[in-house]
């Protein structure tokens, strides 16, 4: 997860109706997300070819008073799979901006876990070469620190995505707390003017505010209703 720290102007164009911008310390953030999908099923059902594959996504954060309460969540500006079926029920579901390009990647991986002083790198090919996230890890996974810029990034668990007609969809996602590496090198390399468009070259292109690694869990995104 590499994050940073961006001018809220960037981001209203993106906020869907019936929510608001999100912050921590009076900062807004975009984060590059790069992660791994194993044995995931659809509806309960497994769909062959599809169990395992990598996802890149940009995403900002939001979040909306409920009866419950503040529900804090993301909302995807651009999610990048390799599997076409994937792109397209992500679009027809929850309308989110899913594309399918050939994808790669490469864990170091210590008994099933990413090593310590290990690296994990994600990349996908776009516009005639390749793009690349990756990160190197220092020492031992930790649990998230309350009031943390990791917490603020990692913890939040509902999903919203603008409708065609102007409405908002709003779907939960349930995973345990994770615990996460620090980085000691982070990289982003993407042309991100013809990925991403102009407005966001400026940011994308400076150093992120923070880069860390989670270890990943048993996630359930549920069915998504209007609000």
């Amino acid at each position: 997860m590499l994050n940073y720290e961006v001018d809220p102007a960037l981001l209203r164009p993106f906020v869907p109706r019936g929510v608001e911008l999100d912050t921590w310390n009076d900062c807004h953030f975009v984060s590059v997300v790069g992660f791994l999908f194993l044995n995931t099923r659809v509806l309960g059902l497994p769909i062959p070819f599809h169990r395992d594959f990598e996802e890149i996504n940009l995403r900002f954060y939001v979040r909306r008073r409920a009866d419950d309460g503040w529900r804090r969540g993301v909302v995807f500006i651009k999610e990048i799979a390799p599997r076409w079926a994937i792109a397209a029920v992500a679009r027809v579901v929850y309308n989110e901006n899913y594309v399918a390009r050939r994808m790669r990647r490469r864990i170091d991986l210590d008994n099933g876990t990413i090593a310590p002083n290990g690296s994990v790198e994600y990349s996908w090919r776009d516009y005639g070469s390749w793009h690349h996230v990756r990160a190197k890890t220092a020492g031992e996974a930790r649990p998230l620190v309350g009031g943390s810029e990791e917490e603020f990034i990692t913890e939040h668990y509902w999903g919203y995505a603008a409708r065609r007609d102007g409405g908002c969809v709003e779907y939960r996602v349930e995973h345990p707390r994770w615990n996460v590496w620090r980085t000691t090198e982070a990289a982003f390399e993407c042309d991100v003017k013809r990925v991403y468009g102009q407005r966001f070259v400026e940011f994308l292109s400076a150093k992120p505010a923070s880069a860390f690694v989670a270890d990943g869990s048993a996630i359930s995104v549920r069915k998504g209703t209007r609000i």
